[in-house]
């Protein structure tokens, strides 16, 4: 995007972790805030941080799988001030442990809220994208959207769809001429926003910022690049697992501490914004 400067940003799972630290970024940058959360009382004390430091940000509660709802939401946006310009995607949950023992409807869940609703949510707020002059779809995924991760494998694939949403829909809106959207994938590893508590990152890494994670986002999409990826170790996931077999990339993965770093995961389930 040219500048954020008097644009419309919606963010879902704005009031806590990486949708909280977005939020923030962009105000900075003089973007007018539409923070989405179904946490009520969360939502209502970040906003009020937000608009005692003389930012613009209205509060919307809402439950990203709930599509009616999502239909609304875009009619009380347009209601209270009209169509967007910057769309953020996430809001997300994770449920470790090993994948027979963790209920079925949380498996499914994890879908609905994570990929589901990412697709419902950018079905209805493109349009108001493409209408505009300069448009920006980010969608928050994670480094688990590039690799296989034990004990966590339904929220590690649902990534993986968020990761091919994200690429297929840029190529859909190049070839449709819609040049001025653009669209950003995040893919951090473990974030300390208290979704990991107790994953043990990789050899050499640390669990990341929240705030990182903003700038970076935020950096990406004043530059209109496609993919944020951090640490060095997840830049360089995609090339190794190129070049690699995959036994002996897996392997290489274990040695790292990847493979096992969800099994002592005990973090809350929601919130990742």
């Amino acid at each position: 995007m040219n500048t954020l400067a008097g644009k419309r940003a919606l963010i879902t799972g704005g009031a806590s972790g990486i949708g909280k630290a977005l939020a923030q970024r962009l105000a900075a940058e003089d973007a007018e805030l539409l923070l989405v959360d179904r946490n009520e009382e969360l939502l209502g004390e970040t906003a009020a941080g937000l608009v005692a430091g003389g930012k613009r940000c209205r509060t919307y509660v809402l439950d990203v799988t709930d599509t009616e709802g999502i239909s609304a939401l875009r009619d009380q946006v347009h209601r209270e001030g009209g169509p967007i310009d910057l769309l953020v995607n996430n809001a997300g949950l994770v449920y470790g442990g090993s994948f027979l023992e963790v209920p079925l409807e949380q498996h499914l869940t994890t879908y609905r809220v994570n990929t589901l609703s990412v697709v419902a949510i950018t079905h209805t707020f493109l349009p108001d994208l493409i209408a505009g002059r300069d448009g920006h779809v980010v969608n928050i995924a994670s480094a688990s959207g590039l690799i296989g991760l034990p004990f966590g494998a339904t929220y590690a694939s649902s990534k993986w769809a968020v990761l091919g949403f994200s690429e297929s829909l840029a190529l859909e809106l190049e070839i449709a001429g819609h040049r001025h959207v653009h669209v950003t994938v995040v893919c951090p590893s473990y974030v300390a926003t208290g979704l990991f508590e107790g994953v043990r990152p990789p050899l050499a890494t640390k669990l990341l910022t929240a705030e990182r994670v903003a700038d970076l986002t935020v950096r990406a999409v004043r530059r209109n690049q496609p993919y944020v990826r951090t640490p060095w170790l997840v830049q360089l996931t995609p090339f190794m697992k190129a070049i690699a077999p995959f036994g002996l990339f897996y392997r290489g993965a274990a040695l790292l501490g990847v493979n096992t770093s969800m099994v002592h995961w005990r973090g809350r389930t929601s919130g990742e914004g």
